[in-house]
């Protein structure tokens, strides 16, 4: 069955073999979250292995279905139903529900009253927090546009009047704290001018920063080579992380005919993308979480509180087909007129674009995007990793094996069979230096025993 020709060109749905009516809450929930969410469609009459059954009265059903929409769903959600009939005549129900703009959506029946959301391919139970984004969305509002408790008066934006001027050549007027949606009339800040002033006020706004010792967060006897909390507006957050990520990197060169190409752990213009994204997008109605830079020896990762912010999840999506949807559009129109971010939505192509532009990058290093209903995560795989791999690996060969090591994967390249009593001959060398040579190269993958200690081979892994 070729489900694109009834769902179209939607990525969310839901099959029911059948339009339950003694438990009209296993599919109304869908109906809530989708519309909650970002849309899709509701298909009766097809098992969860998308096998065609039909239903034996699609007309009846349509009816039930409508009715306990009308009944049990508040408010009514648009929805647009379809009878189709599948090859050998058997009848099947599409609802298809578009994104609401009234949210939230409630079921309301059983003496219980729930808004559901979709997460990946299920409908689940909204929390508090997520009521209240629903709310917002419902009052076509936003958290950074709500009006905070505090009084511009009492705060300053050294920060912000700094990139303006930095930024335009111009100074930041008091006009200007208007326009870009800081204050409001009486003089309150909305929390996009808490979260932006120099001394912010919003606790749960800040950025910790750990740079790991190894490739997880065990490093053995010292766990974290450096590390920093920062607080303050959220221009103080993004140099601050900026700054510890570049002098936590290093960067490679190599000569070239008239020059030299630089070769940085990391892309500059990725970690800013990532770091703006994580600072702008996140949502600011998770307490108790912050942004986090981790960096371990293979990469780094910013972490997000707050997944997409219409239910979906980033690793479904094509990077290059995301629509634009901003949590926070006071906030990305502000870093917007900064400098910092552009308005068209373009971050995570520009992220992907920047490695794909470096001198060292390959293809399985490109940047990583997670998410899910509670964070979003960007992982930046540092381009040298495997290079200072190599290179320590090969220094440790020459420094403690020097040319025998060479001599000694030479004859094994000829005679893979050679035995120890042959090395010592041919090569001219102490017992002891052989076995020191093949622990080595052993211990250190370039080359490998196979079978019986008798009657075995050598295989050589790699070149030195």
């Amino acid at each position: 069955m070729d489900l694109k020709k009834f769902i179209g060109e939607s990525t969310e749905y839901d099959k029911k073999q059948t339009v339950e009516m003694k438990k009209p809450k296993s599919w109304l929930k869908s109906i809530s979250a989708f519309a909650n969410t970002a849309g899709g469609v509701l298909i009766f009459g097809v098992t969860d292995d998308e096998q065609v059954i039909g239903l034996e009265d699609v007309k009846s059903a349509s009816e039930y279905v409508s009715q306990k929409v009308k009944e049990r769903i508040s408010p009514f959600p648009q929805i647009v139903m379809q009878l189709h009939t599948v090859g050998d005549g058997k009848n099947i129900l599409t609802v298809r529900v578009p994104a609401g703009t009234d949210t939230p959506y409630y079921y309301t029946a059983d003496g219980v009253t729930e808004a559901y959301i979709r997460i990946g391919n299920e409908s689940v139970l909204a929390d508090s927090t997520e009521l209240k984004r629903l709310v917002l969305r419902g009052n076509n509002s936003s958290y950074d546009a709500l009006i905070s408790p505090y009084d511009y008066e009492d705060y300053s934006f050294s920060k912000l009047r700094e990139r303006y001027k930095s930024w335009t050549g111009n100074s930041m007027t008091e006009k200007l704290m208007d326009s870009f949606g800081v204050r409001d009339a009486s003089g309150k800040l909305t929390n996009a001018g808490a979260l932006l002033a120099d001394d912010c006020p919003v606790r749960h706004s800040r950025l910790f920063c750990t740079r790991w010792n190894g490739l997880d967060k065990s490093g053995g006897q010292i766990d974290a080579i450096d590390s920093g909390e920062f607080s303050g507006s959220l221009i103080i957050l993004l140099n601050e992380g900026l700054a510890f990520v570049k002098r936590n990197m290093k960067t490679m060169w190599k000569k070239t005919a008239d020059s030299r190409i630089e070769m940085p752990d990391y892309c500059e213009r990725s970690v800013l993308e990532s770091l703006v994204n994580g600072l702008i997008h996140r949502d600011y109605l998770v307490n108790g979480s912050e942004v986090h830079i981790d960096m371990y020896d293979d990469r780094l990762t910013i972490y997000s509180p707050g997944g997409m912010a219409d239910g979906t999840q980033i690793q479904e999506w094509n990077i290059d087909d995301i629509p634009s949807t901003r949590r926070n559009p006071i906030l990305a129109d502000i870093f917007g007129r900064l400098g910092y971010m552009e308005r068209q939505g373009s971050g995570l192509g520009k992220i992907i674009g920047a490695y794909e532009n470096a001198a060292n990058y390959e293809p399985e290093l490109s940047p990583k995007f997670f998410s899910n209903r509670v964070c979003f995560i960007v992982t930046l795989w540092n381009l040298n990793f495997k290079a200072s791999q190599d290179e320590a690996l090969n220094e440790a060969i020459n420094e403690a094996l020097k040319p025998e090591a060479l001599d000694l994967i030479a004859l094994i390249k000829s005679e893979p069979t050679v035995t120890q009593a042959t090395m010592i001959q041919t090569l001219g060398v102490s017992r002891s230096k052989v076995q020191r040579v093949m622990k080595a190269l052993t211990n250190e993958g370039y080359i490998r025993r196979e079978g019986s200690r008798k009657n075995g081979r050598w295989v050589i892994l790699k070149d030195i």
